[in-house]
């Protein structure tokens, strides 16, 4: 396995717009989640906003940056048709899409961790300043602490899941579409939708909707599944994709 992680490591480091990928997705992050802290306020009688939804707006936007980052990962040596080399001199081709994961997923924690403590550092002032109370905006609590793990947490999954769909598909833009249809279409469909029963299973079966629940710090009682088991939710998307995408790597030709 050392031998896999070194070769991919290699080559995700070169492969041309990594690091400017990675930098996106820091300024993605924190630029949108002070515009969004920027523009909501909470009166003195009562909040309705979520802190730390707010605070990590950008998380919502960055996403689409880490499923970018995730598919070129495996694409990109089908597009050039290095992908040959990669399989006849590492032919364990489980061996390969597991260091790609493993690489992908460090690259990503690293940069949604800086993304995420530097959001809710330069949103804290803002949403103060904007009357939200200062006990909701508390870093070290245990709400705030898991909301800021928590989304960390979710990109590296939403890297998971974009890396299995893209070694099934094989191709960039289909890839890229798909991944970002799912992501992007159930918050679409839950707001088409009139039956409640159906905007809560959508909701439920939603890898964004549910998987956000992560950061949600507030009225969780109306949730439709607790943050931890919504962050299940899009686990179980990851490992299907993973699972589906290392099937079909092994069962067909490169």
């Amino acid at each position: 396995m050392r031998e896999h992680l070194h070769a991919e490591w290699t080559k995700l480091r070169t492969l041309a717009g990594t690091g400017w990928l990675l930098l996106a997705i820091v300024v993605l992050t924190v630029a949108v989640s002070v515009a969004a802290s920027a523009v909501v306020s909470c009166a003195s009688e009562g909040c309705g906003y979520d802190p730390a939804k707010i605070g990590l707006f950008g998380v919502q936007v960055s996403q689409a940056v880490v499923a970018i980052l995730a598919v070129q990962a495996i694409t990109g040596e089908y597009g050039t048709g290095m992908i040959h080399l990669t399989l006849t001199a590492m032919p364990r081709r489980v061996g390969v899409l597991a260091a790609k994961a493993i690489i992908l997923v460090g690259l990503t924690l690293i940069a949604g961790s800086v993304a995420v403590i530097a959001s809710a550092l330069a949103t804290r002032r803002i949403l103060l300043a904007n009357g939200f109370p200062a006990d909701m905006l508390l870093p070290t609590s245990g709400p705030m602490v898991r909301a800021a793990v928590g989304s960390v947490l979710y990109l590296a999954l939403v890297a998971l899941f974009s890396l299995g769909v893209a070694t099934a598909v094989r191709d960039s833009a289909t890839a890229i579409g798909v991944v970002l249809g799912l992501l992007y279409l159930f918050p679409a469909l839950i707001l088409m939708i009139a039956d409640d029963d159906w905007q809560r299973l959508l909701w439920q079966i939603s890898p964004m909707n549910a998987g956000l629940a992560i950061q949600a710090t507030t009225h969780l009682s109306s949730l439709p599944l607790s943050p931890w088991a919504g962050l299940g939710v899009l686990t179980a998307w990851a490992a299907a994709a993973l699972l589906g995408g290392g099937l079909l790597l092994r069962m067909r030709d490169a």
